[in-house]
């Protein structure tokens, strides 16, 4: 029984330092940038800033700098917040009664009282910088580990697949589908893998002629390099091992730089693409994941290769910006879409109808997690 216990507090000991260290490593980069685009930009504008937390909850270590402006970690590693002057909570909600009693130099530093279309970029600047981020992570892992390309070649058709009802034949190339170039099998599978149900019409070049195969990309369930279960379309071919077909490829600095905006591109296109998909009822909610799932992933990507776990870096970044910038009260976009409505009013909202608006959005982001964390524990129980 003894043994028992011993060997249960080891695993749990082990898995905390397998997921959860990666994991607070990984998170606090990419909320230190977003909180960072919101206070560079406030500093800019004449702000003054009261908190930059890393974490919510009490404090565990800070400072002052000589702005005046307290930087702290907190223990729970889920976020953290910029603090204004006149703010009354984190979330950037104001202090009315604290705003009624300030002189006019004091309005000058409070975010309060700022023109709305400085507000608006001070707002914004943090879901900006975590695309900043992942382009400059994805453009410094392109510059320093090159690019691996493999030829859109078929080595393999497995029997039964769409890919055996349309035609495909080994030693098929792919040239381009539905009128998009492909250079790459990634290229192919990227398209792919987010059109399940969707007849693509795919030239192929096959004994120096083009020709044109439709198929039709079959949703099917399959783990990804890091073990995780994923429903994507499938075509149910092979791609070529033929050391002729893979290429390793050295990226120049400014090449690279334009690689990590398309690549950062990439990842807002498959977001979007996932989100109307779920909307439409083509694809199934059960793939949003939450704090768990995000973990997961991370300590598994740390196990492969420290570049690996950086481009799982930039991914979380976008998704953190994009996250920030939906329309609900409580995150960015929420304050943004307020400060829409005053730009085309004239004047802000009433004070009741954005604490309403608040209260929404919170309901609304506690159920987006609640729903997150229950899918990461039935995909965890389910591996």
């Amino acid at each position: 029984m003894g043994t028992e216990i011993i060997s249960h507090f080891q695993t749990l000991g082990s898995d905390i330092v397998h997921y959860l260290v990666p994991f607070i490593f990984v998170l606090s980069i990419v909320v230190f940038f977003h909180e960072l685009g919101h206070f560079l930009i406030a500093r800019l504008s004449g702000v003054r800033v009261l908190v930059f937390s890393i974490g919510f909850g009490p404090e565990i270590a800070g400072f002052y700098d000589r702005h005046g402006t307290r930087w702290k970690i907190a223990p729970i590693p889920l976020g953290g917040y910029v603090k204004f002057f006149g703010d009354e909570t984190a979330a950037s909600t104001p202090d009315r009664a604290r705003a009624s009693t300030m002189d006019a130099a004091e309005r000058e530093q409070s975010l309060i009282f700022q023109p709305v279309l400085k507000r608006a970029a001070i707002v914004a600047a943090g879901p900006i910088a975590n695309f900043i981020l992942a382009i400059v992570i994805f453009s410094a892992t392109f510059m320093i580990y090159g690019v691996q390309t493999l030829s859109p070649r078929v080595d393999e058709v497995q029997p039964g697949s769409p890919a055996a009802a349309a035609g495909f034949q080994p030693g098929d190339i792919v040239l381009s589908i539905d009128g998009a170039k492909i250079d790459s099998f990634a290229d192919m599978q990227r398209i792919v893998s987010d059109s399940a149900g969707d007849r693509l019409n795919i030239a192929v070049e096959r004994d120096g002629k083009q020709i044109t195969l439709q198929a039709t990309p079959q949703l099917l369930e399959q783990k990804d390099i890091l073990g995780n279960i994923q429903r994507i379309g499938l075509l149910g071919i092979k791609r070529s091992p033929a050391p002729g077909d893979v290429k390793y490829q050295p990226v120049s600095p400014p090449r690279a730089v334009w690689m990590g905006v398309e690549e950062t591109c990439g990842v807002v296109g498959q977001t979007f693409s996932y989100i109307g998909g779920v909307l439409m009822g083509r694809k199934p909610a059960n793939q949003l994941s939450g704090p768990i799932g995000i973990a997961r992933v991370v300590g598994q990507a740390a196990t492969i290769s420290f570049a690996f776990l950086m481009q799982i870096t930039a991914a979380i970044s976008v998704s953190l910006g994009l996250l920030n910038l939906f329309p609900i009260p409580l995150l960015d976009g929420g304050h943004l879409l307020f400060y829409a409505i005053e730009g085309v009013r004239g004047r802000p909202l009433s004070e009741r109808a954005q604490e309403v608006g608040f209260r929404i959005g919170f309901a609304v982001v506690l159920m987006l997690m609640i729903f997150a964390t229950f899918n990461d524990i039935v995909h965890w129980a389910a591996s």
